[in-house]
């Protein structure tokens, strides 16, 4: 038989409770859902929308991230499209921006928020603010195309020679740049003078069009020692090496010092498609296929 003095009552308060450790548990949980929730909520709408000032501001943070590849003004570069078009190629609401801006788009040339050489990214803030600018800049109800997309495709591939230096979905040359994408990420500004003036931005020079058009697309000129000369474009280079390909499609590499002489342009291999070899009709039937191209 047990005394009274050999009995331990047991304090309730100093018992273990399984319970309050899952309390807990739940409790932040359930607090880290609901700041989660927050975010997910800020990022489905801009809240800077409709202020100027927020515009402003993010017209500078454009011109010092975005502007480098898209251009000033948002119109476009060599690297980036056009943001002024109201339809944007990888989503065109709010969300689709802010997550393009800060995720980026892998495959493409556009690097996640931060992924630059000095690692400093945009805050949340800032990537509205910026959204808040290329709200401001877009083009509202943009005029569809009037040409003739059958015949634009036709002058494209026959009289007007296009296809031999520019390729459309896997087809036509690799002189020139890839079109497949540009009816929807370009201007029908930026594409007639395209081919109306096309070393207009490759004689700006690099500083002055912000990059607007890549070194691969710069007009080589090269004299070999045995007197072989080829004309090109550059593709890559360095202090020692050039390498290029020519008119013929046709890929070289050279040692610079063993050549006699090599002399870069800035005057494109592209000519200048003026009224006599394109007429004003006839340019709007062309651009009505690299639209309805970049559409699909």
């Amino acid at each position: 038989m047990l005394s009274a003095k050999n009995v331990r009552l047991s304090d309730p308060l100093k018992q273990p409770r399984p319970w309050a450790g899952a309390f807990f548990t739940c409790t932040l949980l359930l607090l880290m859902i609901g700041v989660f929730a927050a975010s997910l909520q800020a990022q489905n709408k801009n809240p800077l929308a409709g202020d100027p000032r927020a515009a402003k501001l993010g017209e500078f943070e454009f011109r010092a991230n975005c502007a480098f590849c898209h251009g000033l003004g948002a119109r476009g570069g060599g690297r980036g499209p056009d943001l002024t078009r109201a339809k944007k190629r990888h989503g065109s609401t709010d969300p689709d921006l802010f997550r393009t801006i800060n995720e980026g788009v892998p495959g493409t040339a556009m690097p996640p928020n931060g992924a630059t050489q000095q690692g400093v990214g945009m805050t949340e803030e800032e990537i509205w603010q910026v959204i808040s600018y290329i709200r401001s800049v877009e083009k509202k109800g943009e005029a569809a195309a009037i040409g003739n997309v059958a015949h634009g495709k036709e002058l494209f591939n026959g009289p007007a020679g296009c296809s031999t230096c520019h390729m459309i979905q896997g087809k036509g040359g690799r002189i020139g740049p890839d079109l497949s994408t540009t009816g929807s990420t370009r201007s029908t500004g930026y594409i007639v003078e395209s081919l109306r003036s096309p070393s207009r931005r490759l004689a700006q020079g690099i500083s002055e069009a912000m990059k607007e058009f890549s070194q691969e697309y710069e007009t080589v000129t090269v004299v070999t020692a045995d007197g072989t000369k080829f004309m090109g474009v550059v593709l890559n280079e360095d202090h020692f090496t050039l390498q290029m390909i020519d008119t013929r499609e046709q890929l070289h590499v050279f040692e610079k010092d063993r050549l006699r002489s090599f002399e870069k342009s800035r005057e494109s291999l592209m000519p200048a498609y003026d009224q006599k070899m394109l007429s004003d009709k006839d340019l709007q039937d062309v651009i009505a296929y690299l639209l309805s191209v970049g559409a699909q």
